[in-house]
C-alpha cells in the first residue's frame, strides 16, 4: 500500500509539473508571438518614415503625420481584433485572421508603392497618407490586431493568468521599446534600408507561424470570468469610454508634439523620433501593472514632477530655455505625463470579457490624440501652442481627478483659485523680465511652489498648473501678432524686429533664417540698399563662395540656391547673372517675396527665379547649368540629411559646369559634416575645403552669427583662390562608409563633433 500511495505522489508531481510546463509554455509562446509582433510593428515605422523623408525635404511633419497614419491603422486594426472577438468564435477568428496575415505577403518586401511622384504643393499631408497606406497598410494593420487579439484569445485558453491577461500588454510594449532602441543603435548603422527591408519580411513571414501555432493551442471556451484585484467589475457606460478616449488622447497628442519640437532643433532622423516613442511606451509598461496602493510615496513624486515640468513650460513660453535643458524636461515631461495618464487607464480597466472593446477605445483616444497635433492645429494656431495647451490638460488625468467626477473636479477648481492666481502672476513677471538671471529665479520659485503644491494638495497643483498654462498661453497669443508668424507643413517661421529696433528677423525654431537692418545704429532709419546679416555677412564663408568664383573665372553666368529664407544671398547678385532659388516651404516664399517684410530679393534680384518643391526633385529635372550652386536648407538647427547623400550629390554635381563651385552650408550644434562630405567628394575626384568663422561676440550686438561652410570643385584654380581666402582642405578618411540614401551612420557624425566640443572646451 505504501508502493500504491508512493506511486500515485509520483504520478501526481510529474502530472503537475506536466500541466506547468504545458502552462509555462503556453504563457511563453504567447509572450513570444507579442514581443516579434511589436518588434515589427515599431521597426517598421522608423524603416519606412526615414525611405519616405526624402521626398517631403527632410521636413519634422513627415514624421508627425506618419505617427497619424501609424495610430490610425492601429485603431482599424484594434476594431477589427474587437468584431472578431464580438462576432466570431474563436477558431473563426482566428482563420480570419491568418488569411488578413497571409494577404500582408502582397506588399513584401517594403517599398514605396508605385505610382507616387513628387507631391503636390500645399497639399502634403493627403499625398503622405496615401503613401502609407498604400505601401505599407495591410501588413501595419495585421500587426497592429495582433496584440489585442492574442490577449483575448489567451483569455479563453484555461490558463491560471487568462483572467488578467493585461500582463501580456506590458510584453507587448516592452518588445516595441526594444524594437525603437535597436533601430537607431544597431539596424541603422549596421543594415541599409533595402537590407532592412528583406529582414522585415522574413520577420513577418516568422511571425505568420507563431500566430498559427498559437490558434492550433486555441480553445472555443468563454474568456475567463474569474475576479482579478484592481479590476472594477462595473457596468461599462459611455462615461467610462469617453475617459479611456480621453486619458489615451493627451500622451499620444504630448508624443507627436514634443517629438516634432525635438526634430525641429536637431534632426528629422530616426534617432530622434524613437526616443520620445521609447518613453512613450515606457510608460505603458511602468503603468500596466498591479499596485498595492495607487497613492503611493512614487505617485506624489511622480505627481510633483508634472507640476515641476509644466511650470517650466508655461515659463518658457516666455523664456528660451538652453537646448540640452529644454531637451531634458521635454523628453522627463513626456515619460511623467504619459505614465500619469496611463496609469489613470488602468485604474479603469475592465475585466478580460470587455478587453478589445477597452484598447479600441485607447487606440481612438490615441489616434484623436495624434490627429489634434499633426493636422488640426497647424490649421487653427498660428502659433506652436498645442504643447503648452496638452501639457495643461495632462494636469487632469491623475487617476483621482479622473475617477472623482464633477465634485471632485469643482472641489479642486475652487481650493486651487489661490494659487492659480499666484502661478499666473508669476507667468506674466516671467514674460515682462528680460534679464537670464531674474527669469531663472521666477522660474525657480514658480517651480518650488509647484512641488510643495503637489505634494499636500494634487487636486488643486493640478488645477493651479492647468489654469496657469491657459492664462500663459492666452497671453501669448493677445501678445503676438498674427503677422508676426506664419506656419505650415514644414514648419513656424515668426518674423519680429530686435529687441533695440534695429534689425527684422526671420527665425524657425532656434534659428535665425536671416536679418534686414531697419535703423542706424543711432536709431535713425536705414534707407540704403539691404544688408546681409546672420549666416549671410559680407567676409563670411557664404560671401567668399561668390568671391572665389569670380577670381577664379571671371564673372557668374548662373547661380542656384536651395534654400530662400530671408533672400539675404540675392544681395550678392551682379548685373547680368541669372540666379534660381529653390524652395520647398511656400510659406517662407510669400514672407521673402513681400518687400514689406524683407526687402533682398525685391532690391537685389527682382528677376531671380524662385521654384518651389523639394531641391532633389527639381534640381534633377532642370537642365540648365550654372556655375555656383549652394545648399542652404537647413530648418532650425537641423541639418536636411537626404541632401548629405552619394545620390544627392551627384544631382548637385549634375548641375555644375566644368567651373563650377558647390557650397554646403552645415553651420548646426548636433552634427560635423565635413567628413561626411570628404569621403562623399575623395569618390568623384573632387576637393573638398572648410572654413569656420569663430564666435568672437554675442550674435544679437550686430546680428552677425558665425558659420561653417564646405566647399566642393574639380577646377584648381577655385582651390587656389579658395585657400587664398583661408579655406583648408579635409582629408578624407577613406574606412568609413559614404553615405547614400540607403546607409547613414547619423551616430558617427555626432560622435565627431562631441570630439570637436571636447577639445575645444580643453584649456
Amino acid at each position: 500500500m505504501a508502493f500504491v500511495g508512493a506511486s500515485r505522489a509520483l504520478s501526481a508531481q510529474t502530472k503537475a509539473r506536466t500541466v506547468g510546463a504545458a502552462r509555462l509554455g503556453l504563457v511563453g509562446l504567447y509572450t513570444g508571438t507579442l514581443l516579434l509582433a511589436a518588434l515589427l510593428l515599431f521597426g517598421i515605422q522608423p524603416m519606412f518614415t526615414k525611405r519616405v523623408l526624402p521626398i517631403l525635404g527632410g521636413s519634422p511633419a513627415v514624421w508627425s503625420v506618419a505617427m497619424v497614419v501609424f495610430q490610425g491603422l492601429l485603431l482599424a486594426g484594434y476594431a477589427y481584433a474587437h468584431v472578431l472577438t464580438c462576432w466570431l468564435n474563436a477558431r473563426a477568428a482566428f482563420a480570419t485572421h491568418v488569411l488578413v496575415l497571409l494577404a500582408g505577403f502582397v506588399f513584401l518586401p517594403v517599398s514605396i508603392a508605385a505610382g507616387f511622384g513628387a507631391p503636390p504643393a500645399e497639399a502634403e499631408v493627403p499625398w503622405l497618407i496615401g503613401l502609407f497606406l498604400a505601401s505599407i497598410g495591410l501588413p501595419f494593420f495585421a500587426l497592429s490586431a495582433s496584440a489585442p487579439l492574442l490577449q483575448a484569445w489567451f483569455s479563453r485558453s484555461g490558463d491560471a493568468r487568462s483572467a488578467d491577461p493585461y500582463f501580456l500588454y506590458r510584453a507587448s510594449n516592452a518588445g516595441s521599446f526594444a524594437a525603437l532602441i535597436a533601430y537607431p543603435l544597431l539596424v541603422e548603422p549596421w543594415l541599409g534600408l533595402d537590407a532592412q527591408g528583406w529582414l522585415w519580411s522574413a520577420g513577418y513571414a516568422l511571425l505568420t507561424c507563431a500566430v498559427v501555432a498559437c490558434g492550433i493551442r486555441l480553445d472555443n471556451r468563454p474568456a475567463a470570468q474569474a475576479v482579478v484585484t484592481g479590476v472594477e467589475s462595473v457596468l461599462v457606460g459611455p462615461r467610462r469610454r469617453l475617459a479611456w478616449i480621453g486619458l489615451s488622447a493627451v500622451p499620444s497628442g504630448l508624443l507627436v508634439a514634443a517629438t516634432a519640437h525635438i526634430s525641429t532643433d536637431v534632426a528629422a532622423i530616426p534617432l530622434i523620433w524613437v526616443v520620445p516613442l521609447a518613453l512613450y511606451l515606457v510608460s505603458f509598461i511602468l503603468a500596466f501593472r498591479p499596485t498595492r496602493d495607487g497613492r503611493s510615496a512614487l505617485a506624489h513624486i511622480l505627481g510633483s514632477l508634472q507640476v515641476a515640468g509644466a511650470g517650466f513650460v508655461f515659463v518658457g513660453i516666455f523664456l528660451k530655455a538652453p537646448f540640452v535643458l529644454d531637451l531634458a524636461v521635454t523628453l522627463g515631461l513626456l515619460l511623467v505625463n504619459a505614465v500619469i495618464a496611463h496609469r489613470a487607464v488602468y485604474a479603469l480597466r475592465p475585466p478580460a470579457a470587455r478587453l478589445t472593446e477597452f484598447y479600441l477605445c485607447t487606440s481612438l483616444g490615441g489616434m484623436l490624440g495624434g490627429v489634434f497635433v499633426a493636422l488640426i492645429a497647424p490649421r487653427i494656431f498660428s502659433g506652436l501652442y498645442e504643447y503648452p495647451l496638452l501639457v495643461a490638460c495632462a494636469l487632469a488625468c491623475r487617476p483621482g481627478l479622473a475617477a472623482g467626477g464633477p465634485a471632485r473636479l469643482v472641489a479642486g477648481l475652487r481650493g486651487g483659485l489661490l494659487l492659480m492666481v499666484g502661478a499666473v502672476g508669476l507667468a506674466g513677471l516671467a514674460a515682462a523680465m528680460q534679464g537670464l538671471a531674474i527669469g531663472l529665479a521666477v522660474l525657480l520659485i514658480g517651480l518650488t511652489l509647484g512641488l510643495v503644491a503637489s505634494w499636500r494638495a494634487p487636486a488643486r497643483a493640478a488645477f493651479l498648473g492647468a489654469g496657469a498654462g491657459l492664462t500663459c498661453i492666452l497671453l501669448q497669443v493677445v501678445t503676438t501678432g498674427e503677422g508676426g508668424q506664419h506656419r505650415s507643413f514644414f514648419g513656424l517661421h515668426r518674423i519680429q524686429d530686435s529687441p533695440d529696433g534695429r534689425f527684422r528677423l526671420l527665425s524657425h525654431g532656434t534659428t535665425i533664417h536671416g536679418a534686414m537692418r531697419l535703423r542706424a545704429n543711432d536709431g535713425t532709419p536705414f534707407t540704403g540698399p539691404p544688408e546681409p546679416a546672420t549666416y549671410y555677412i559680407p567676409g563670411g564663408p557664404l560671401a567668399d563662395v561668390f568671391t572665389v568664383s569670380r577670381r577664379a573665372s571671371g564673372s557668374i553666368p548662373a547661380v542656384s540656391v536651395v534654400g530662400l529664407g530671408a533672400g539675404s544671398l540675392a544681395c550678392y547678385a551682379k548685373p547680368g547673372e541669372a540666379w534660381t532659388f529653390y524652395e520647398i516651404d511656400p510659406a517662407v516664399i510669400r514672407i521673402a517675396r513681400d518687400p514689406r517684410l524683407f526687402r533682398f530679393l525685391s532690391d537685389c534680384a527682382p528677376d531671380a527665379r524662385i521654384v518651389q518643391g523639394d531641391a532633389r526633385l527639381t534640381l534633377a529635372h532642370d537642365g540648365e547649368k550654372v556655375r555656383v550652386l549652394v545648399i542652404d536648407a537647413f530648418s532650425s538647427d537641423a541639418i536636411p540629411m537626404h541632401l548629405l547623400t552619394a545620390e544627392a550629390l551627384d544631382v548637385d554635381l549634375a548641375r555644375l559646369d566644368v567651373q563650377g563651385v558647390l557650397a554646403l552650408h552645415i553651420s548646426n550644434r548636433h552634427f560635423e559634416l565635413r567628413h561626411v562630405l570628404a569621403r562623399l567628394a575623395a569618390e568623384r575626384g573632387l576637393s573638398l575645403l572648410h572654413r569656420a568663422d569663430p564666435e568672437t561676440e554675442p550674435v544679437e550686438r550686430r546680428w552677425r552669427a558665425p558659420s561653417r561652410v564646405a566647399l566642393l570643385s574639380r577646377d584648381p584654380a577655385v582651390i587656389r583662390e579658395a585657400q587664398a581666402l583661408g579655406w583648408h582642405g579635409v582629408t578624407p578618411d577613406l574606412s568609413r562608409r559614404p553615405w547614400t540614401d540607403d546607409y547613414a551612420n547619423v551616430l558617427e557624425a555626432m560622435h565627431d563633433r562631441w570630439r570637436i566640443d571636447e577639445k575645444n572646451a580643453l584649456p
